[in-house]
């Protein structure tokens, strides 16, 4: 150390030393004695210069050595005497080896706590986190009343034995800091939209006092259910009311699974129409606007899915529940004749027209695409159906459609559209509103004209911002939308043969012979389709199947097991097609006692569920909880890279879910 300070505080004289040794040798050569006095003067001058430098140097360092105890002492005191409850742990046995009095008042001991572990003096403190090589605990530590959150480091402690690993924590408190945190939390807005979605079928034909007491008997029902929240409610239109309550309630909503829609249930007009209502709940926006609006994109989410259900939209997802009923059919038809009118003129406008459905296209999503080829035939375009032919459930109507003249060349490959599409290219998407079941991805993405004709119930993913938005989860089928399009566009039934049968076996197809989902409008389509043309015994051939087939469901059948008494799922190992999937699913109802039924089979290193559903059962609800979606009554889904026995856990969670939720 004395060498060390005695580079970093001598002087630099010695260059000055040298030069006068200089002057002296050149004073030798003219005059020997003034260099000889030179030299005398400069030795005494480095003496006199050496012993100062060695005093001050000595002086120097018995002060640094004086300040370093003194530090050691004060940091030594500091620690021990830190506001900060601190400890140094062996790693590896969690024995206490240090503490400060700070770390004694918390654990409220009064005795020594030398190698003790650290679990036996404050209980739910472990030290993992350290070891993953974090220097803060992810989460609090409750000790007693107080919460602390734990930050620290590792100290390599070696002596002539061995090499310790030591564990420095410090205990942060933070019990204010999470109050404040909580009633911030709690104190926040949500934004919630309460709508009667069948106000006009409730109080259809219902007398001006009847219906005053059919309305009251409905604000009494909200204002039960939002008592507890000391809210605020307003109602903003004659079926719309907005209700603002703060964040602490929400659990209490949620954990009571919106209670509101059951009590509203139990409201009926005379005519037998029960009340149901459609809740759309905005939270977690930056601000009040934000929340309005979620809960605004709430509610639409919510009448796509046909309404009688809460739709919770955040700042990243939606979040549903209920969703028993099935949609309401409307009675007006100005929505179907709007939309008639408008893709009218996109298919006027367009250069190139394509019509898509969903991956493996069924009847209902092919005789939806023909009759949209039918409106462009009439408008007098041409257009293609865009398809992967090897890969499709519906190859007897494929075949059937072919052989008529004018469709001989209909369908086009994804990859052919991409070459053939411009800016001003029209892509009409049928029977799905999920962008990642349809027929291309990339067509959809690349093309930016886009209309959607769907009834499925949306889902947390649809396709954004398409110029034309035909979604009606009432519908029974799209090939039923497309019918009601249709008719607006031709005065009278025109079709080709080929159209209306396609169109006739896709009804046929989605409502199992008129008896799931069918309502008065279904009837409607159908005998407009009939007017049309259309032969009910070549459509029956259309969803004919070979014996193959035949003997296929019979085997899906047989490997069903009842669940919960009520349910049918039958997994089959082997190798099968959608179709004859979803007959089986179909087959399944048929059983005594079963409201529902689930058909998983393996396709290629995927696992599809086919689902049915008598109505008592949402079908869609669980399987939207594997990624899949469709209606309360049918639905399915398409799970990649699970083994079949991963798939069913899943799916017995999923139904044990939502089946002990309703």
């Amino acid at each position: 150390m004395n060498k060390m300070f005695s580079r970093m505080l001598e002087p630099r004289f010695r260059l000055c030393f040298v030069m006068l040794l200089i002057f002296a040798a050149v004073s030798f050569y003219f005059e020997p004695i003034v260099a000889i006095a030179e030299l005398v003067i400069t030795a005494l001058v480095y003496g006199i210069f050496r012993v100062s430098f060695l005093r001050r140097n000595r002086e120097i360092v018995k002060y640094v050595e004086n300040m370093m105890v003194n530090v050691d002492a004060a940091t030594k005191e500091s620690l021990l005497n830190s506001p900060l409850p601190m400890a140094i742990v062996k790693l590896d046995s969690d024995e206490l080896i240090w503490y400060n009095n700070e770390f004694t008042a918390l654990t409220n001991s009064h005795e020594n706590l030398f190698e003790t572990q650290i679990p036996d003096v404050l209980p739910g403190v472990s030290l993992h986190w350290l070891v993953e090589g974090k220097h803060q605990c992810d989460e609090d530590v409750q000790i007693g009343d107080r919460r602390f959150n734990l930050i620290g480091n590792l100290v390599r402690s070696e002596s002539d034995k061995n090499t310790d690993v030591l564990a420095v924590i410090y205990f942060i408190e933070v019990t204010d800091l999470r109050k404040i945190e909580k009633e911030h939390k709690d104190t926040k807005q949500i934004v919630s939209i309460l709508l009667i979605d069948n106000f006009d079928e409730l109080l259809n034909g219902v007398d001006d006092a009847n219906r005053n007491a059919i309305l009251a008997a409905i604000d009494e029902k909200i204002a039960k259910w939002i008592e507890p929240a000391q809210g605020i409610i307003i109602k903003s239109e004659r079926d719309r009311y907005m209700f603002i309550f703060q964040n602490q309630h929400y659990e209490t909503y949620k954990n009571g699974k919106f209670a509101l829609l059951d009590a509203v249930r139990e409201v009926q007009s005379i005519n037998g129409v029960t009340a149901t209502m459609t809740i759309g709940v905005g939270k977690d926006g930056g601000n009040f606007y934000e929340n309005y609006k979620n809960a605004q994109l709430a509610i639409e989410m919510s009448l796509s899915r046909g309404g009688d259900q809460v739709v919770i939209r955040d700042s990243l997802q939606f979040e549903f529940y209920g969703g028993r009923s099935e949609g309401v059919e409307k009675r007006t038809k100005v929505k179907s004749r709007v939309m008639s009118n408008a893709l009218s003129e996109l298919i006027k406008d367009a250069s190139e027209i394509f019509v898509m459905g969903h991956q493996n296209s069924d009847n209902d999503s092919i005789g939806a695409a023909i009759g949209i080829l039918a409106m462009a035939r009439k408008l007098g375009k041409r257009g293609n159906i865009v398809l992967k032919t090897t890969e499709n459930n519906a190859e007897s109507l494929c075949e059937r459609i072919v052989q008529e003249e004018y469709y001989k060349d209909v369908f086009i490959s994804p990859e052919d559209a991409m070459i053939s599409a411009d800016k001003d290219t029209l892509l009409v998407v049928v029977d799905t509103n999920r962008p990642e079941y349809v027929e291309s991805v990339a067509l959809l993405e690349s093309i930016n004209k886009v209309a959607v004709i769907d009834h499925h119930r949306r889902s947390a993913e649809y396709i954004k911002n398409p110029l034309l938005n035909f979604h009606e989860p009432y519908a029974s089928s799209a090939c039923e939308l497309v019918t009601e399009l249709l008719q607006y566009v031709m005065d009278k039934p025109e079709f080709l043969k080929c159209e209306a049968e396609a169109l006739l076996a896709g009804i046929v197809l989605d409502t199992k012979n008129f008896t799931m989902k069918t309502g008065v409008r279904t009837f409607e389509a159908a005998a407009y389709l009939r007017r049309g043309g259309a032969d009910t015994v070549a459509v029956k051939r259309l969803l004919q199947n070979d014996l193959e087939d035949y003997v296929l469901r019979a085997q899906i059948v047989n490997c069903a097991r009842i669940y919960k008494n009520s349910i049918a799922i039958a997994r089959f190992d082997g190798a099968a097609d959608r179709i004859c999937a979803a007959q089986a699913a179909d087959e399944l109802l048929n059983i005594t006692k079963v409201q529902a039924s689930f058909v998983l089979y393996k396709d290629g290193n995927r696992i599809i569920i086919s689902a049915r559903s008598l109505g008592n059962v949402n079908v869609q609800l669980i399987l939207e909880k594997l990624g899949g979606g469709g209606h309360l009554a049918t639905a399915g889904a398409q799970i990649q890279g699970k083994s079949m026995d991963e798939v069913m856990e899943e799916l017995v969670s999923a139904i044990d879910l939502v089946v002990d939720d309703e």
